[in-house]
């Protein structure tokens, strides 16, 4: 199967389909197809993946595109934006925006204290933020109606409440949806300028538009455009505590309680979330990461100082053929564990 493979090379000795004295990962150099490295063929297996990126100790150590796609191709990330989300909602609380993640969200949509359910009135930031909500979800069966109204915030507010607010999780994408609109209510600008002036600006790159609402509030939970390597920017932002060359672009506090669980998903008790990203066990240790619908993936190993990315075809799930689980197979066998062992060796 034909693949991109671009080698970068950091280290002075190649050493294909292994980790280089500099603990580095590389496809084998100057090769055009998937056979040059135990990764790169492992990668090239997988029909859906488009692109998979390494970087650890800040530097890109592995590149692997696929099917037409280049490190300035815009991918989007569906659900992974959830994440980037609540990224924006943490620096928005810090600098004053947002008073605090236990303010009520009646605060915002005063049409709450109005509904026939008090317990709406309860819902605050943070549930949003955990899929703690307790309101119908807007994802699944219910999506199709949900974006095809005439008012996405005022759908989502108006579901009905199926669990006390602050307890069990119910995955929906109209909760995102509501901490953009509270995002761009409290700051005054559209979540596209605040998060292009907030975060994406400060990495290096610029935030391409994505879609709106009928009342222009900008998507919040899906859709989102973002380049492989602007994936890497955000995951490294992640992997060092919301500092980049120093500058400190979402607080470190933010970052930690991001990737403390709270909640688990209905699917899999294994798979936990904490503000706006999803927690897991993988290969001897456990990575905070960014998810979007059929592969859309920023790992954020810490313990490692490592970053993985990959981006899959939208138009299918994940679950056809059994992409998610090979790909983390990929990712465990062809990564995790060389890294893990060479890191044990004397």
């Amino acid at each position: 199967m034909p693949a991109r493979v671009r080698p970068l090379l950091v280290a002075t000795a190649l050493i294909v389909g292994s980790w280089a004295a500099a603990g580095s990962l590389m496809f084998a150099s100057g090769s055009q197809s998937a056979g040059g490295s135990p990764l790169a063929a492992a990668a090239a297996d997988l029909p859906q993946l488009r692109s998979l990126l390494v970087s650890r100790h800040g530097e890109l150590v592995s590149e692997y595109y696929a099917r037409g796609i280049g490190p300035t191709r815009l991918e989007n990330v569906k659900s992974a934006s959830k994440s980037v989300i609540a990224a924006l909602v943490g620096i928005a609380v810090d600098r004053g925006y947002i008073k605090s993640v236990r303010e009520p969200i009646a605060t915002y949509f005063p049409e709450l204290k109005q509904d026939r359910d008090a317990r709406k009135q309860s819902i605050k930031v943070e549930d949003l933020l955990t899929m703690r909500a307790g309101l119908e979800s807007t994802s699944g069966p219910n999506y199709g109606r949900w974006v095809q109204s005439q008012n996405w915030v005022r759908f989502a507010l108006a579901r009905s409440m199926v669990a006390e607010p602050g307890t069990e999780m119910q995955y929906s994408t109209g909760n995102s949806h509501l901490l953009s609109a509270i995002l761009t209510k409290a700051t005054g600008a559209s979540t596209w300028q605040f998060a292009n002036d907030a975060l994406a600006r400060p990495l290096g790159f610029t935030l391409a538009r994505w879609p709106q609402d009928p009342q222009g509030t900008y998507f919040g939970g899906n859709e989102m455009l973002f380049t492989p390597k602007q994936m890497v920017a955000i995951g490294e932002l992640y992997l060092h505590r919301g500092s980049v060359k120093g500058k400190q672009i979402v607080p470190a506090a933010w970052v930690d309680t991001s990737c403390v669980p709270r909640t688990a998903s209905v699917f899999d008790a294994d798979r936990r979330y904490g503000y706006g990203w999803w927690i897991q066990q993988f290969e001897g240790g456990s990575a905070c990461f960014a998810w979007g619908y059929g592969g859309q993936y920023i790992f954020v190993f810490r313990d490692l100082d490592l970053v993985v990315t990959a981006t899959s075809s939208t138009a299918v799930s994940e679950e056809r053929r059994g992409h998610r689980r090979r790909l983390f197979e990929v990712i465990e066998q062809q990564i995790l564990a060389p890294l893990r062992a060479a890191d044990r060796a004397p």
